[in-house]
């Protein structure tokens, strides 16, 4: 399977299919509001994974209830309501695959593949169901089970190997060591301007705005993009940077996401001054 994966991420032949259902998706999930809400962004993290446990615990208690006597009608439901609720989860999924790079859209092309195929065999599991064919739909469940199991392994391929939708920015913490760390005179720093410092090889940005001093991550935590050469802009009432790559923001006064597609916060620095030297250490 990894072998086979690692072809899927250099399958270039499903670009063109990619790239129209990218432009479908963006196309059709064009409010900003409804895209970040897809990404998670008020959550602070993916929205999209903590959506699919629904269809997956409702479908897993169906394959249960399936093995046990006398369990038809709750089987059913819970059938019925996975079918459902993985509607809305496969919706924010393609939200957060549209804002992935190439190579991650290959995967998560096969990913959302599979679990349609998985899906449409609970929808007729369902209906069989209904019409009384109670064998059939135990039958066409437990081959949808397997089907989106595996649509779960190629999903965990695209965000544990490929990163997808993780925090890029994060790990760079394990390679800063402890103790405070000086940065710059306070003297120098300008104000309202984005300053790229490095703490132990680890680049990261610092915004003054009075004597308050923002030292946050450099790295975008969607795709790693610089932040450094962002820009910042003002958004309710508060001063972000933006990222350049994709427009991911993050409030300078906290690293809140305010807009995707990034789906995680960003890492805010602790700070302090000694004798006029602005200083920073790990969380």
């Amino acid at each position: 399977m990894r072998a086979l994966l690692t072809k899927v991420e250099q399958a270039s032949r499903l670009d063109r299919s990619g790239d129209r259902l990218q432009r479908a998706v963006l196309g059709t999930l064009r409010p900003r509001r409804l895209r970040d809400l897809l990404h998670g962004v008020t959550l602070g993290h993916p929205l999209h994974p903590a959506m699919v446990q629904v269809p997956v615990g409702a479908w897993i208690s169906a394959a249960v209830l399936d093995l046990m006597p006398g369990q038809r009608r709750p089987a059913t439901v819970l059938v019925g309501l996975g079918t459902l609720s993985a509607l809305p989860a496969a919706v924010a999924g393609l939200n957060d695959w549209a804002a992935l790079s190439r190579e991650q859209r290959r995967v998560g092309l096969v990913h959302a593949a599979t679990n349609t195929v998985g899906m449409t065999l609970y929808a007729g599991s369902l209906a069989a169901r209904l019409s009384g064919r109670h064998g059939v739909g135990r039958g066409l469940g437990m081959l949808g089970l397997s089907v989106v199991s595996l649509g779960a392994y190629i999903g965990g391929h695209l965000a544990y190997k490929q990163g997808a939708q993780v925090n890029q920015s994060v790990p760079e913490l394990n390679r800063i060591s402890d103790g405070w760390h000086s940065l710059a005179e306070m003297a120098d720093l300008p104000q309202r301007t984005l300053v790229t410092r490095e703490v132990d090889d680890v680049s990261v940005i610092l915004y003054r705005h009075g004597d308050e001093v923002t030292v946050m991550l450099e790295h975008c935590p969607h795709q790693g993009g610089p932040l450094g050469e962002g820009e910042v802009q003002e958004m309710d009432g508060h001063a972000c940077v933006v990222c350049p790559w994709h427009g991911s923001a993050f409030r300078l006064n906290g690293g809140e996401v305010m807009q995707g597609p990034s789906g995680n916060d960003q890492q805010v620095l602790p700070t302090r001054i000694q004798d006029g030297v602005l200083q920073t250490r790990l969380p």
